[in-house]
């Protein structure tokens, strides 16, 4: 079938099969497949807001969040990262040294003792999708560091 769009696949799967949460599954597979993630860093749809995001009346309220890959390893720990973190509203910004290699799960470390233990939880979190960093890990390590 090769890697074609999400939207044509599914119309490829529902003309030739049928099984219970079938589209559901299949977002999860495409979601996950390697070669179809690289590909639509390439040329795949335009990422966008899909609402406006309103201007936050408070500090650490609305974060944007990011990464800085490739550098030259440094460091004692021989950080080849940097996780970059911005408060909307005061433009303030903060650069976390980790790995590239970091698991979501070392990421949503970071996050709780660099951010969440100093400037609170935000209520809006905005990253670029990426490979480096499945949200569903914050909310587990969030639910996790609660009790």
């Amino acid at each position: 079938m090769g890697h074609m769009s999400e939207d044509r696949t599914k119309e490829r799967v529902a003309s030739t099969a049928w099984w219970p949460k079938w589209e559901q599954e299949l977002s999860e597979y495409i979601n996950t497949c390697e070669i179809c993630q690289k590909e639509n860093r390439k040329h795949g749809k335009k990422f966008g807001l899909l609402q406006h995001i309103e201007e936050p009346k408070h500090p650490w309220e609305t974060i944007n969040m990011d990464w800085v890959t490739g550098l030259v390893p440094g460091g004692k720990e021989n950080y080849n990262a940097c996780l970059i973190i911005v408060d909307r509203f005061s433009k303030s910004m903060r650069c976390i040294p980790c790995h590239k290699e970091d698991t979501a799960m070392d990421t949503a470390l970071l996050f709780w003792n660099n951010i969440i233990s100093t400037c609170g939880v935000p209520k809006i979190i905005i990253m670029a999708p990426s490979l480096l960093f499945p949200q569903l890990a914050i909310h587990k390590q969030m639910a996790w560091q609660r009790g």
